[in-house]
């Protein structure tokens, strides 16, 4: 790896009026970032980048070129300087822990910015109606992929298909409910079904059947193994709707 002051890198990327590669953006920023000046080059038709390609013997653009040698394209950067390179394949429970993080942030705030403090029962109820918004979200953004692989596992689902598309608009509109407190006649059985019929399908796809399948929780497109976090997510709903038939009872005798 180059060092000193006056390290020089060259990148050639795509700069059309029509596309500005992204990872051409960032492998920029990188070398910049890392100490490097960095000799930009353009391309700026599709004849000269497939000229480029063929003249190198690379499918890709951006490429970056350190020393008078061929680092790479944007991922072979990263690895150059020592970074993680994300892998699309990999299972990951980021996409659940940044909704979880999110909607928990966004019930605190809810809260203190309606009552002045943020830590009560009533946040936590925001906090699962949140979350079961958000996650129906994710769902219908492509509700095709998500019933895909919902019917892997659900019980019901497998039964009768329709259920795989209607799961989405019962859980968002439970949720809706929920943060609202009203129609509780409807909202509590709804969460209460659909919540304990996907906790007995998780738990019999991954501790019965040991199954190793990837979770629709949010959405078809991600790599959240089922498992742990996708049974929670059935609790909580079913905790939910729990606590809300039994709720208005014990706050009346306690007054």
């Amino acid at each position: 790896m180059a060092t000193g002051p006056a390290r020089q890198a060259t990148i050639y990327r795509m700069v059309m009026a029509e596309h500005r590669c992204p990872y051409g953006l960032k492998a920029k920023d990188l070398l910049r970032r890392e100490g490097y000046a960095v000799d930009d080059h353009w391309l700026t038709t599709c004849e000269e980048t497939e000229a480029f390609k063929a003249k190198h013997g690379v499918n890709t653009t951006p490429q970056t070129f350190i020393a008078g040698e061929r680092v790479g394209g944007y991922d072979d950067l990263r690895r150059f300087f020592g970074k993680t390179v994300s892998d699309p394949e990999a299972v990951s429970y980021h996409p659940v822990i940044a909704v979880f993080a999110m909607t928990a942030l966004m019930a605190l705030a809810a809260r203190y910015a309606v009552f002045g403090t943020p830590f009560t029962i009533r946040a936590a109820e925001w906090f699962i109606a949140f979350s079961m918004c958000v996650l129906a979200l994710l769902k219908l953004q492509n509700i095709e992929s998500f019933s895909s692989m919902f019917l892997g596992y659900d019980l019901l689902a497998r039964r009768w298909v329709p259920y795989s598309y209607v799961y989405p608009f019962a859980e968002g509109g439970a949720g809706v409910l929920m943060t609202a407190g009203a129609l509780t006649w409807l909202s509590v059985p709804v969460a209460l079904v659909i919540g304990t019929i996907g906790a007995v399908s998780v738990f019999k796809a991954v501790y019965v059947d040991k199954r190793e399948l990837k979770c629709a929780c949010v959405g078809g497109d991600s790599n959240v193994p089922l498992g742990f976090i996708s049974l929670t997510e059935n609790v909580m709903m079913v905790a939910m709707a729990i606590w809300m038939a039994v709720a208005p009872g014990m706050l009346a005798m306690a007054g």
